[in-house]
């Protein structure tokens, strides 16, 4: 990184300095109109939820920004620097309004806004950086470079970098040729991906070695995991990417609530990917409302017999083991207390539709719903009619009655951390097909990447990606570290919306090719689209997760003033 580029570095850190105490000045005013009687209070927080859902993607841009830029170096190259500014400058862009909205919602005085904006140093910066030349500077830098570099700031120990070769090459080698065909005919994940995945340890990836994992037994390593998963994605989210997901939440459940028995009995067997798993949670009335759940558990001779309906549970067909949250306590009003989960045992199909009696008489019936992307994986609609279960089979047994919400918490932070990792995946396959395609394809009588538009747009593109890399690291780090809970859920949000936003750059540059099934840049476009609803619709994550705790935090720095004034 040269003088001037250190400069740019200094001035755009100066700039995000500044905007850290107004962020959380905004804060403060929207938590201290959302409380009553010294706590948060559920129904002003839903009055004002614009104001949140602004707040929660502002910390996210404000974050993203701030980490790109401090995890450069001396030895950071032009182009890692020039990215890390373009992200940094079009994060700036969007806080402003969005702050402004937040302190004009709540009366706060809007001099400090209006005087960063009107700086000549924002100016200079914004032409600096995302000016045109700018721009087709960074542009020509990228594609110099070639479409294999490494965006963002991310630096891996050797046995990481090992791993992440060897999925690389398993991801081209064997997922991306069979990828096209499962996606265009809708067809289940074939043995020929899922032995060999079997084989390299993927099922176990967040199970102790203890129990037959590839994960440490003290601690966790989200960086292994985000690794591997952004490999497989990136040759496809449906037929690969995807498959470390349930395993990983159901484990994670086990871990946190299982007895020992159960642990020595199910986690050897999900890390050796035998049963396969799905996850159960979402019910056609009730979708993020988790504490709102219905689907009915009633105490029987020796286990439980459960009657209603889930949705969009995903693989359910060829999975073995279901992990199914389910109202155990008949008082509805209850809540998230009532809620337990039980491992649901079938067999396993291949098809689009399966239905299984039990020999008691108990059914279990499902039927995938057909979508526009996302396929390979297929998720079901599911119905339970007098099905039973044992009192073995319920997380915790008698003591995991009620705490199923807890449990299911336990496995979705790295649910979501994972989701981030597969949206980086599906983000550099965007980008490196446009990097191809714009170097092969001629118009007007020039290949299209000599254009300055398509060299700024690959560069925006690059940006955005290398900001979401090098945020989800660093909180796979924190992770590893014992922290990042919520940070886990921030990095999901804005990876994922940025997924649509690179795919969709991506699929433009492709013209009419890139609407043609036959590309696989239409596939990475659609599948893209589910990021941000799956793993915690992004309104969830942004009202629930992330902006509750910000307000919380805001209210905590009020209360110690509070109380310094009375006193």
């Amino acid at each position: 990184m040269d003088a001037q580029q250190t400069r740019h570095v200094v001035a755009a850190q100066a700039l995000l300095a500044r905007l850290r105490p107004l962020l959380d000045q905004g804060a403060g005013a929207l938590a201290k109109t959302c409380t009553h009687g010294g706590r948060l209070d559920a129904a002003r927080l839903d009055e004002h939820q614009v104001a949140t859902f602004e707040l929660a993607w502002a910390s996210a841009d404000l974050l993203a920004a701030e980490t790109a830029l401090v995890r450069l170096d001396a030895d950071s190259s032009e182009l890692q620097s020039r990215l890390a500014l373009i992200f940094a400058v079009d994060a700036i862009g969007a806080l402003l309004p969005r702050l402004e909205a937040l302190y004009i919602e709540f009366s706060l005085p809007l001099a400090p806004l209006q005087q960063l904006g009107a700086d000549v140093s924002w100016a200079e910066l914004r032409g600096a950086t995302c000016g045109a030349q700018a721009l087709t500077a960074a542009g020509r830098a990228l594609v110099a470079a070639g479409d294999a570099v490494e965006l963002g700031s991310v630096v891996l120990d050797e046995s990481v970098v090992m791993a992440q070769d060897a999925f690389r090459r398993f991801a081209i080698d064997v997922v991306a040729p069979q990828a096209e065909e499962i996606h265009r005919h809708d067809q289940t994940v074939p043995e020929s991906l899922l032995q060999p995945m079997r084989d390299m340890g993927v099922f176990g990836l967040s199970i102790p070695e203890s129990f037959g994992g590839t994960g440490p037994n003290e601690g966790e390593d989200a960086i292994m995991m985000v690794v591997v998963t952004e490999a497989l994605s990136e040759a496809s989210l449906a037929a690969a990417g995807s498959l470390i997901t349930r395993p990983e939440i159901l484990s994670r459940a086990l871990m946190s609530g299982g007895t020992p028995e159960q642990k020595a009995t199910w986690l050897p067997r999900i890390a050796a990917g035998d049963p396969l798993c799905a996850i159960a949670i979402t019910e056609p009335d009730y979708g993020s409302d988790v504490a709102s759940l219905a689907l009915k558990g009633t105490r029987t001779e020796g286990g439980w017999l459960l009657n209603g309906a889930k949705t969009w549970c995903t693989f359910a067909g060829k999975a073995g083991l279901l992990m199914v949250v389910t109202r155990t306590d008949p008082d509805r009003s209850a809540g998230y207390r009532g809620l337990s989960v039980l491992l649901v045992e079938k067999p396993s199909y291949d098809g689009h539709a399966f239905d299984f009696q039990q020999s008691r008489g108990g059914r279990l019936s499902g039927k995938a719903i057909p979508t526009i992307g996302y396929r390979g994986m297929h998720s079901f609609d599911l119905s339970f009619d007098d099905f039973f279960v044992p009192d073995a089979n319920v997380i915790g047994e008698a003591g995991g009655l009620g705490k199923g919400f807890y449990f299911t918490m336990a496995g979705m932070v790295g649910g979501r951390m994972q989701t981030s990792a597969r949206a980086c995946g599906v983000m550099r396959a965007a980008l490196r097909a446009s990097m191809r395609y714009t170097a092969d394809r001629k118009v007007f009588g020039a290949p299209l990447q000599s254009y300055a538009l398509t060299l700024g747009k690959l560069a925006r593109m690059a940006a955005r990606l290398a900001a979401c890399r090098t945020l989800a690291y660093t909180i796979a780090e924190q992770l590893n570290n014992g922290g990042g809970r919520m940070e886990a859920s921030l990095v999901k949000l804005l990876a994922c919306r940025s997924a649509e936003t690179v795919t969709r750059e991506a699929l433009q540059l492709h013209g009419g090719m890139g609407y043609a099934e036959e590309s696989a840049v239409s596939r990475y476009f659609v599948d893209a689209r589910v990021l941000s609803i799956f793993e915690g619709a992004e309104e969830t994550l942004a009202l629930k997760v992330i902006g509750r705790s910000l307000l919380e935090d805001a209210l905590a720095e009020q209360q110690p003033k509070a109380r310094k004034a009375v006193a």
